[in-house]
């Protein structure tokens, strides 16, 4: 089986969020099973290339907004399944040239006029680049390239109804789990130990996580993750970067260093700061490896379940809590139960491919 991956970006190849990281993993987990897998995407930023390898996957790319570039190369792919990992107008050119072919969406963060205005009032680099994006996923083509899609899926429960409604669906979709490889055991640290992944951008507000620092003396602070915005890193780094029990390691491509794997394996306890989230693969990952969640927001109910939910931005108060007779351990023991079931990268990864091989079946 060939499958093609579309995305708007990939982990290990030019800037990479939730959306890069799911498009690498469920394309390794694929991979492994032997089977194709090609991802198309559009250019990078700060890249050259237009084709390259990661692992097994090859990559390719077109040029930015070149659409019809874009198609040509949608079809010279020529895969049994197409499959975007959130719409776009890469969705819809994949229909337009594949008509034959089967086409899924998984829609992994669909926004909504309230996301865009938040996303606009804390931009990643610039108000422009955020219009720029809102451009590329919210329109008529996109639109269409999803209501057209053989079969369309989400990556949390929570998502279901809001899918339905924002592209006027006949039916809900249906929930398809990101594959997520969990160690087999892990060693938490032996002091408190607390960590934030995730791009610092202003959406992120890491701020939140870099305070609490000076809050906890007794506690260790990890933050994984790097800056869009050169002015926004500067800053972060005069503010925060000689705060003795504070680590800044910048960004970790877990593909290729095993740094992140020691950090959760080691941490009690994951912060999300950030104003609003699909679910961040993060919450699963953590929760594989046995780490509380401590978050403003609450996708599927994550934080509420395996940790501590506090929509009142008081992560101090909601630290203490967790921390207090190790309320952290059965919280990430429920969590990494929870997400074993469902994310697990046999379990996850099987249920994509049964669900290829069913699309192909119907022909």
């Amino acid at each position: 089986m060939h499958v093609c991956l579309l995305s708007t970006e990939i982990l290990g190849w030019g800037p990479a969020g939730g959306f890069g990281f799911a498009t690498r993993s469920l394309g390794n987990e694929i991979v492994k099973r032997g089977h194709r897998v090609t991802v198309v995407l559009p250019q990078p930023r700060g890249t050259s290339d237009r084709r390259i390898m990661l692992d097994e996957i090859e990559v390719c790319a077109y040029p930015r907004l070149a659409f019809k570039q874009g198609a040509a190369l949608l079809g010279e792919v020529d895969s049994d399944i197409y499959h975007s990992q959130e719409p776009s107008v890469g969705t819809w050119l994949a229909k337009w040239a594949r008509p034959s072919k089967r086409h899924f969406v998984t829609c992994r963060d669909p926004r909504l006029l309230r996301d865009w205005l938040l996303e606009l009032r804390y931009p990643s680099y610039s108000a422009s680049q955020v219009l720029k994006a809102a451009a590329y996923y919210e329109n008529f083509f996109t639109r269409e390239g999803v209501r057209r899609a053989d079969r369309v899926f989400v990556p949390a429960q929570f998502l279901r109804e809001r899918v339905k409604r924002k592209y006027s669906l006949k039916v809900l979709p249906k929930f398809l789990p990101t594959p997520i490889r969990f160690p087999a055991e892990v060693s938490k640290a032996r002091r408190p130990m607390v960590c934030f992944i995730g791009r610092l951008d202003r959406r992120k507000r890491p701020e939140a996580f870099l305070e609490l620092p000076r809050q906890f003396p007794d506690v260790q602070f990890v933050c994984v993750g790097a800056a869009q915005d050169p002015r926004y890193a500067s800053m972060i780094q005069t503010r925060y970067g000689d705060i003795p029990n504070l680590e800044l390691t910048g960004f970790i491509d877990q593909f290729a260093d095993n740094r992140l794997s020691d950090t959760l394996g080691s941490s009690w306890i994951l912060v999300n700061t950030s104003v609003r989230e699909g679910l961040p693969n993060s919450f699963i990952e953590a929760c594989g490896y046995r780490c509380a969640i401590l978050s403003a927001v609450d996708p599927d109910t994550f934080a509420s379940r395996f940790g501590e939910h506090v929509p009142d931005r008081d992560f101090a108060k909601g630290l203490r809590k967790l921390l207090q007779h190790d309320a952290w351990r059965a919280r990430g023991d429920a969590g990494y139960a929870y997400v074993k079931s469902f994310n697990e990268s046999s379990v996850a990864a099987g249920l994509h491919l049964d669900a290829y091989q069913d699309a192909l079946n119907c022909r």
